[in-house]
């Protein structure tokens, strides 16, 4: 009935929609002129609501509103207790012992006993990582736990409040990882409950739980009034009464909807509009100021340009030589790149592949590659090219969103005397390619999994398949302190392994880092309490709107 109707007339409906019912459920205890909806849009497909399948910025979005981890990463990158109170690591690192709060419940739905939310136990956590890693799920997230899990007894609730994981080999790293919205916690009877498609009818127990789905159109959420944690003065969370997320539009269409004040926040822009919002050093232009807020953060992700290091058929050998892939990472002006070609958001790709804001980060490094392009040059001549007479050729393959960056490393790398020709295929070919080596230079892009240097470093551990390992870097010497710091429980010398792996993997470059992501928000001047993450997640507990 409504697949016709514009996306203007969408976004007043469903708000009508959401009003109402908020309004005649909460009625009882808040005025109608007290109701706090917020509002934003996706232009990204959603196919499901279940955690285990949320793979993309759409999915963990708004799973993240509708279920909670046994641990969180707070806006400082730091993990904190969610469901679980506390944990214990026994002394062989192999098994972490969970106390889960007694204080949680899974949100009202008919598969329970009179349609009440019955509390949370540590079956539901056995069940939801069990369910995770079942092959007949399938789901994206089975990695968590792949190889690095007890293959026999890996989970088993010890009672209601206690929970205990049992890993095959040492992995400090397993707490950040439980993070991940993966893992997520269901309940069973609700999942193989056959009156409701539990990917379009979910139940959590996060700070909002499941109201509406019109497919194509919106996704509704509504206040947790259940839901157990407090702020800090101890009132309830979260103070908004619903979320109501539209599913039209391009990233153009959203921000004119943005400008005229019907949705509430935007995640970065639509290029078009880039030059009219920000001035070259990033900031808003005076038309802006006081309009509209400005909200940035170091964001998790490293840009890079990615070389095959493994010998195939066909392979361009220019890029087989170390000399040549250097002299690329001197010959790119990498500030010049981020100022223009992203309004300086971000930070220049000067240093190693950990970014900026992660722990592990060493700004002060002397092993990254600032723009140098007499050194590129002397670099090429020692690799035995005549600049001007012998250029060396090499393609990149690239998708067409990222057609200008590749424009623009075309005319950097040919200052220097190498010549680059731009392939430029759909992005679902091109991730094929890269997955299975049939590209040489391919541009690429890592964000965390989870508060980590490991995150980034495991790109290139020689053991891991492709992904992660896209470039097939081997280095014995990086594999052998890359297994040494999944045992090291002290934090200092652990980054001091993450520092020297970062150092190995710049000197044998077979990527070259183009900028560390930034976290870009476009917010209404009403919406009060929201900040960015270094995950960039959609943090919606603490935030109210004026």
């Amino acid at each position: 009935m409504y697949r016709n109707i514009k996306f203007d007339y969408i976004i007043i409906f469903f708000s009508f929609i959401t009003n109402a019912f908020l309004f005649l459920q909460s009625c009882k205890s808040v005025r109608k002129d007290q109701l706090s909806i917020f509002r934003y849009n996706e232009t990204t497909n959603i196919s499901s609501l279940d955690p285990a399948f949320a793979k993309n910025q759409a999915g963990i979005w708004i799973t993240h509103q509708l279920f909670n981890t046994l641990v969180e990463i707070d806006k400082e990158a730091r993990v904190i207790p969610s469901l679980a109170k506390s944990w214990a690591i026994s002394p062989d690192l192999k098994t972490i012992k969970f106390f889960l709060r007694d204080d949680v419940f899974f949100h009202d739905h008919p598969a329970f006993k009179n349609g009440k939310g019955r509390k949370m136990t540590a079956d539901d956590v056995v069940f939801s990582f069990q369910r995770l890693i079942d092959p007949q799920l399938a789901s994206p997230g089975a990695w968590i736990f792949q190889n690095k899990v007890d293959a026999v007894h890996p989970f088993e609730a010890l009672n209601d409040s206690i929970f205990i994981l049992r890993l095959k080999e040492p992995f400090v790293q397993i707490i950040g990882v439980l993070t991940n919205k993966y893992c997520g916690i269901v309940p069973r009877e609700v999942v193989e409950d056959k009156n409701y498609a539990w990917k379009q009818h979910p139940c959590g127990t996060g700070p909002f739980k499941f109201f509406k789905w019109v497919e194509g159109q919106a996704i509704i959420l509504k206040r947790n009034s259940n839901y157990f944690e407090q702020d800090k003065s101890g009132k309830k969370l979260p103070y908004l009464d619903g979320i109501e997320i539209a599913l039209n539009g391009t990233k153009a269409t959203e921000f004119l909807t943005f400008r005229q004040n019907k949705i509430d926040f935007i995640n970065d822009i639509d290029p078009t509009f880039k030059d009219e919002i920000f001035n070259k050093n990033g900031r808003l232009r005076e038309a802006w100021e006081g309009k509209i807020i400005l909200n940035t953060g170091p964001y998790f992700n490293t840009e890079y340009l990615g070389i095959l290091m493994q010998k195939k058929n066909n392979q361009n050998e220019v890029l087989r030589n170390k000399l040549v892939r250097q002299a690329i990472s001197y010959g790119i002006d990498k500030k010049k790149l981020i100022m223009y070609l992203r309004n300086s958001a971000g930070r220049a790709g000067d240093q190693g592949f950990i970014p900026s804001g992660l722990p592990g980060y060493d700004s002060t490094c002397n092993y990254g590659y600032a723009y140098k392009p007499e050194k590129a040059m002397l670099l090429l001549k020692a690799a035995g090219y005549n600049i001007g007479n012998n250029n060396p050729v090499i393609h990149l393959s690239t998708v067409p969103a990222y057609a200008d960056l590749a424009s623009f490393i075309s005319k950097e790398l040919k200052k220097i005397g190498i010549d680059l020709i731009i392939d430029v295929v759909p992005k679902s070919l091109l991730l094929s390619q890269i997955a299975k080596q049939e590209v040489d230079f391919f541009r690429g892009s890592w964000i965390a999994d989870y508060p980590d240097a490991e995150s980034f470093l495991s790109v290139f551990y020689s053991k891991n398949p492709s992904p992660p390992n896209y470039t097939r870097y081997y280095n014995p010497v990086f594999d052998q302190l890359y297994e040494k710091c999944m045992k090291e429980t002290d934090v200092i010398k652990r980054t001091h392994l993450y520092r020297t792996m970062d150092s190995l993997v710049m000197e044998d470059a077979p990527i070259i880092p183009l900028w560390y992501d930034q976290v870009i928000h476009l917010v209404q001047p009403n919406v009060q309490g929201f900040s960015p993450h270094p995950l960039n997640l959609l943090e919606l507990r603490k935030v109210w709107k004026l």
